[in-house]
């Protein structure tokens, strides 16, 4: 069984959490997600299963899109309000000045990663050192917020649409918005709303699919792994060439240069290529091998 499905992760799950349960689901070992979700995090969570796993590399560094609600005057050791709380500040701020800041935040950045984060320092996961009550200089990262725009308030808490590059943390974005507020600033939700091509709209409750899989139909639930490369053009071979394609040679084929979904004589997708001065060869092929 191949193909992807879009969870709407449930807050409490890890990201391994859902695919731990899929395998269950699905009887396959090979499943895996693009770009994690932290536990309290809901919402757009790629997964991909069996020989679609292929494809995770692909989807990891599309942009993301979230909600996260800021909160004013709270500063804790997980940027977010899961953690210990550091400092606890009155916050005499206004609309317009959370407004006033956001544009700031906004075009390529340097972000310095959390302490209770998965990035290794030193060969060690910060977070690792984080709960021995450690804490180590982190170089920062070259992240991109795309647009960043507060959409309403939930209580006291802000609402801000972030969408963003690989590897931004979004508490941390939280956190440093309220350091320059100067009331200081936590995360108090998050839910992701889309990445890469796949929104809400695609997605599923992991409930959805847990009984999709005890009715013998959660196989209807995937998704061709062929959807992740819809931008590209498409290319099929004829015999000769699906020959050589599956034995992984290149082979001649008049094309414009660039990438391309390629498909055998059946309409199977055999795999993704790259067409260059009249010859194709494999970036990374994606039929079953027997």
């Amino acid at each position: 069984m191949n193909g992807i499905i879009i969870i709407d992760k449930p807050a409490g799950w890890t990201s391994q959490d859902v695919c731990a349960k899929l395998r269950g689901v699905f009887h396959e070992k090979r499943i895996g997600h693009s770009g994690t979700l932290d536990p309290m995090a809901t919402g757009v969570l790629p997964v991909f299963v069996g020989r679609a796993t292929r494809a995770v590399e692909f989807a990891e560094n599309d942009r993301k899109r979230y909600l996260a609600a800021l909160r004013l005057g709270v500063v804790t050791d997980t940027q977010d309000v899961t953690g210990t709380a550091l400092e606890t500040r009155s916050v005499t701020v206004s609309e317009a000045q959370v407004l006033a800041v956001l544009p700031g935040f906004t075009g390529p950045l340097r972000q310095v990663p959390p302490m209770y984060s998965a990035v290794k320092v030193g060969g060690r996961k910060l977070y690792e050192l984080a709960r021995r009550g450690r804490s180590v200089e982190r170089p920062a990262r070259q992240i991109e917020i795309f647009s960043l725009a507060l959409t309403g308030r939930d209580g006291e808490d802000y609402l801000l649409d972030v969408e963003c590059s690989k590897g931004t943390y979004i508490r941390t974005l939280c956190h440093d918005i309220g350091q320059r507020l100067g009331c200081g600033a936590c995360m108090a939700a998050l839910r992701r709303t889309r990445a890469g091509a796949f929104g809400l709209e695609d997605a599923c409750s992991l409930e959805a699919v847990v009984a999709a899989g005890e009715q013998g139909r959660a196989g209807a639930l995937l998704r061709p792994v062929d959807s992740l490369f819809a931008a590209l053009p498409a290319v099929t071979l004829d015999g000769a060439r699906e020959r050589k394609c599956r034995c992984g040679n290149e082979f001649p084929l008049d094309a414009a240069d660039g990438e391309y979904r390629v498909y055998g004589e059946s309409g199977e997708f055999l795999m993704v290529g790259r067409a260059q001065g009249g010859r194709m060869t494999t970036v990374k092929s994606f039929f079953e091998v027997v």
